[in-house]
Formats: structure tokens, C-alpha cells, sequence
């Protein structure tokens, strides 16, 4: 196996932990421990964080063959802990999950370092190109992390088009370069070094570690950042590592770095990594984007000087770091955002639409692993499940429709429909149609009481077709803010957390839905007469659901709303 990419995460908790009742454990997980050592640490006594990449990317790598923050508060004489285990293989290449725990032996105190993402491709043989054998999840929490595999490989996929988006319109949204009267001029932080590729530097196959080119990366982007601001730098968080090619033993490594914008507290080096032998010219083997900042004497984080960007191609880094900063910002605050702490629509903007959709359609394959959902209420072959969990109540609709998945996938994505048998669907029309996959709608419901005005929403719906048969069709809602759709005076902005259906192949004729709604203020007064058990419009709703689908299985309203 050869690593194609290192994605460091910090806004998700681990799901490494092994369910209570069970003794199985993933054949691919591999656990390594380490102790840190003086010669693994940095001039503050804490574990560098090129040596701890050098762990990583071995755990990651044994595991495949077996089928945003590091700042590392690890100091000499504690112990590393490192877990990896392949999530899901797709056709030629495999996700491995890396999760990295510390403790201190002495008072047995342990803490999370950092969660990442490693994507692994096979070597082509001379048979031609290697067809992986999938990975079969045993466990629910095996199923989550391999269906969300897909998800996490879309976003990596479709990285550089947001990039190029937010790029072509960066007056409007990122700004543009601006000249600073003292500020450090890039060039003054530009960083080259050359290492050799030695046999300890290599694996059985005589290729280069990813995970010691990842150190000598960390290194000079390290070396570039204490340029510019004459300090010991911090770092916080890497974008991304991007392997586009092996580099061998006997290959010589020059390694570039250089700051490509700085911001109050923090900065952005760009490092490439680029080998060749003898006479033959470079070869661009790998890149990333190193986020820096620098922390005083009480841990607080210091004001770095503003960076003045070479003439010839600095302004397109320094426009490309702001992009990146600002798809970071979304995705911390889209992902790790509590409804507690935040409002549950957020903002929407094509910038932020992946992160979005992201959230969305894992949100909903989160609540789909719950396993304690309470059966409330049952009539013709409608069940009603509920659960209440830290003070969040949600339910689930299931039912069987004899009707293809596919068709019922498409049935039930255009929301526009949806008032053919949901009352509740008093309006909806369709505002965009981001892309195939998502699209943003105006729902009106009407009011719950006499007199009362109605409630609207505007909605993020997310399709997702399965990978292969483990995974099921889904529609994913939650609600989005929007400037051009401000709150009106006639309805009340009601918000959707998270909703949406899973749709199941059962045989080519025989269909199994499920609806999911973590139950919001906006749609409590609509749901909570059947919850209490005094209704059973949930039977009627989605016994009309069902007609709808059969009546409508073989109609060109099975096409994509696209084709609408």
C-alpha cells in the first residue's frame, strides 16, 4: 500500500470505542504505544509533532495492510497510544481511521491528542491495477464510521473545486490583498532544505515513509513560521498532506516552505516536497498547508506581524490562505457546533455548501445507528419509535412500500410533492438547486392552532445514492439560513435540526423506509399529540406516503428534480 493522504481532524469525537457487550474486535485494528523519549521531543519537553506523524503514518499503514489539533500536550516519560483500523475500502483505494490517546503512567491520566483520516491507494501489479477486498462492518459503530468514510471521501474529492470557486469570486468573499506598513515580506520566511533518502528512511518496498516526509515537511514549515515571527511557533493544524507520487531510497528531498498569509493569531505555510536522482529533473511528490500560531509565557496566543507577499506568484497564496482559513472556520463551526451554543440554521453559501452537506447527511446516519428507540405507537404496519437523550427527544417513522428503492428515492426527494400526503407540506417551493445532490427549499406548514400564523422553513435537502449494498439511499434535512429568504411577517422561521429518510433495498419489489426528526421547538407542536399517544395522524401520514409512492412507481416523477 502507498499513502495518498493524511487528513488531520479535530472536531469529531473518536468512534473507536468497542461496544459494551460484544468481544469482537476489527481484524484491521492495530494498536501502537510508545514512550516519548528525550530524543522524541521539542525544545519545550513535549513530543514533536513530526515524530508522532512518523507514528501515525506506521500504525495507519500496518493496519491497511492488514486488509486541527496538534498541539501535543504529551512531555517526555509519558506514553503514546495510537489506534488505526481501516473504515471502508472503496474500489482502489481505503480510508484508515487514526485516533491518538496519551497518558501518563504515573497518575493514570489519559487525554484525547488527535483524530485523523489516512487514505491509502494499492500498487499497481504487473496484472494491472489492484481491486481491494471490502471491508464488512460488524458493529453499528463500524457501520457509522464506514458510511461516513463515503461522505469524508467526497469532501476530499471536491476540495479544490471549492477552492477554485472561492478563488473566482475573492472580492466578494475573501477580500482583496491588502499592503501593510510593517509588514515582513514573504520572501524573508521562504525556507529550502535537501534530505537524502537513506534505507532507515524506507519501507520493505524501498519506498520512502509517508511519515517521515511528513516530518521533514513539518520541519521546514516550522523553520519558515519562526522566521517570521522570531519565536518558538505552535503548531495548531494541518490541511491536508497530499501524496502525488513515492519518492525511493537514493532520491534526494528538497523540501520548500514559506508563510503565505498571516492573521491575528495565526499563519499558513504552504511546504512542498519535490525528489529526484542524478541528472533527472524534480518530481512534485507532495504539499501541504501547516497552520501556525505562537503562545506567550501564560499560553496565550501572541499578535503576529502581517506578511507582504512576493511580487511574482505570492497574491494568489496569500488570496488561496484566506480561502482556506474561511473554509476552516465553516467547517469547525458547521461540524462541532452544538445547538445549545449556536442557532441550528446556519448560514449557506456555496463556499460552506460541502461542510453543509456534510453535516447534514452524517447527522442523520448518526441518529440511523441509535439502537434504544422505544416502539410508542403501531397501526397498519406504520411504527413509531421514540427516544429521549440528553434532553432531546426524536422519533422515527418505519414502514415497507412495495415499491423499488431507487424509485422510492426519487419519489420522495422533491420535496415539492411531499404535500401530495403530508398536510404539514401546506407550500414548498424549490429556491436552488446547489447540484445533483442538494437542493434548497421554502416550506410553509400551517398553524397548529386557530388563528395562529403558520410556520416556514427553509431546508437543506441531501441525496446520497448508496456506495454498495450496505449502504442505504438517504435524504437528508436540516435548516439554513438565507439573505435572500429573511423571516416575514406572515409566518413564524421555524427550524429543522435533524430529519430525513433512509431508504433500504429489501428485494428488487420491496422497499423499507424510515423517517428520522430530532423533534426542534418549531416541530414539537406538530408531532406532539402523537408522541403522547392521544393521535394517530403519524398512520395517516404516512399510510398516504405509501399510496403515494405505489400510485406514482411508475411515473416520470421518478426522475431527478434536475430533470424535472
Amino acid at each position: 500500500m502507498t499513502s495518498k493522504g493524511n487528513d488531520v481532524d479535530d472536531t469529531q469525537d473518536p468512534l473507536f470505542c468497542q461496544e459494551a457487550e460484544e468481544v469482537y474486535r476489527n481484524p484491521t485494528e492495530l494498536k501502537m504505544s510508545q514512550i516519548v523519549l528525550p530524543c522524541h521531543a521539542n525544545h519545550c519537553g513535549e513530543l514533536s509533532v513530526g515524530q508522532l506523524l512518523k507514528w501515525m503514518d506506521s500504525t495507519a499503514c500496518l493496519s491497511a495492510e492488514r486488509s486541527r489539533r496538534l498541539s501535543v500536550d504529551s512531555r517526555v516519560g509519558k506514553v503514546v497510544n495510537i489506534i488505526a483500523k481501516v473504515n471502508r475500502a472503496f474500489t482502489s483505494s481505503m480510508e484508515v481511521g487514526i485516533l491518538v490517546n496519551c497518558e501518563d503512567l504515573y497518575t493514570d491520566r489519559q487525554w484525547k491528542v488527535c483524530h485523523a483520516f489516512a487514505t491509502f491507494v494499492a500498487r499497481r501489479t504487473e496484472a494491472g491495477k489492484v481491486q481491494l477486498k471490502q471491508v464488512l462492518p460488524r458493529t453499528q459503530m463500524e457501520q457509522m464510521e464506514y458510511s461516513l468514510a463515503a461522505e469524508r471521501r467526497r469532501m476530499r474529492l471536491i476540495h479544490a473545486e471549492i477552492i477554485t470557486d472561492l478563488l473566482s469570486s475573492s472580492t466578494a468573499q475573501l477580500g482583496e490583498c491588502q499592503e501593510y506598513k510593517d509588514a515582513v515580506r514573504a520572501e524573508r520566511t521562504r525556507v529550502e532544505s535537501v534530505e537524502l533518502v537513506l534505507p532507515p528512511h524506507a519501507n520493505h518496498q524501498v519506498s520512502t515513509f509517508g511519515g517521515q516526509i511528513m516530518a521533514w515537511m513539518e520541519n521546514v514549515a516550522t523553520i519558515a513560521a519562526s522566521r517570521l515571527c522570531n519565536a518558538h511557533p505552535t503548531l495548531r493544524s494541518i490541511d491536508m498532506f497530499h501524496f502525488r507520487g513515492p519518492s525511493h531510497i537514493g532520491d534526494r528531498l528538497v523540501l520548500k516552505a514559506i508563510v503565505n498569509n498571516t492573521f491575528k493569531h495565526s499563519m499558513e505555510v504552504g511546504v512542498c516536497a519535490e525528489a529526484y536522482q542524478g541528472g533527472e529533473p524534480l518530481r512534485h511528490i507532495n504539499s501541504a498547508f501547516m497552520t501556525f500560531e505562537v503562545l506567550d509565557g501564560d499560553g496565550k496566543q501572541c499578535t503576529l506581524p502581517r506578511i507582504r507577499p512576493e511580487p511574482v506568484d505570492g497574491k494568489r497564496r496569500y488570496q488561496e490562505a484566506v480561502a482556506r482559513k474561511k473554509i476552516r472556520l465553516d467547517r469547525k463551526y458547521i461540524i462541532s457546533c452544538n445547538q445549545t451554543e449556536v442557532p441550528v440554521s446556519v448560514p449557506w453559501d456555496p463556499s460552506n455548501q460541502i461542510y453543509l452537506s456534510y453535516n447534514n447527511v452524517s447527522a442523520l446516519k448518526l441518529m440511523d445507528t441509535r439502537n434504544n428507540w422505544v416502539l410508542t405507537f403501531e397501526k397498519n404496519k406504520v411504527r413509531l419509535y421514540t427516544l429521549e437523550e440528553n434532553h432531546v427527544l426524536c422519533f422515527k417513522v418505519e414502514m415497507h412500500v412495495s415499491v423499488p428503492a431507487e424509485q422510492t428515492f426519487h419519489l420522495l426527494s422533491d420535496l415539492r410533492r411531499r404535500k401530495e400526503w403530508d398536510r404539514h407540506y401546506e407550500e414548498c417551493e424549490m429556491i436552488t438547486q446547489a447540484d445533483e445532490e442538494d437542493t434548497l427549499y421554502r416550506v410553509a406548514a400551517p398553524s397548529v392552532s386557530k388563528g395562529g400564523k403558520g410556520q416556514d422553513f427553509i431546508l437543506l435537502a441531501s441525496r446520497r445514492k448508496p456506495c454498495d449494498a450496505r449502504d442505504p439511499y438517504l435524504i437528508a434535512l436540516r435548516s439554513v439560513t438565507l439573505p435572500t429568504h429573511l423571516p416575514t411577517e406572515d409566518y413564524t422561521r421555524g427550524e429543522v435540526l435533524c430529519a430525513g429518510f433512509t431508504i433500504w433495498e429489501e428485494s428488487s419489489t420491496v422497499t423499507k423506509i424510515t423517517y428520522y426528526n430530532q423533534a426542534t421547538p418549531g416541530v414539537l407542536p406538530y408531532i406532539s399529540t402523537d408522541i403522547a399517544g392521544l393521535s394517530s395522524s403519524f398512520s395517516s401520514t404516512f399510510s398516504a406516503c405509501s399510496h403515494f409512492l405505489e400510485a406514482n412507481k411508475d411515473s416520470l416523477a421518478a426522475l431527478p428534480p434536475s430533470a424535472l
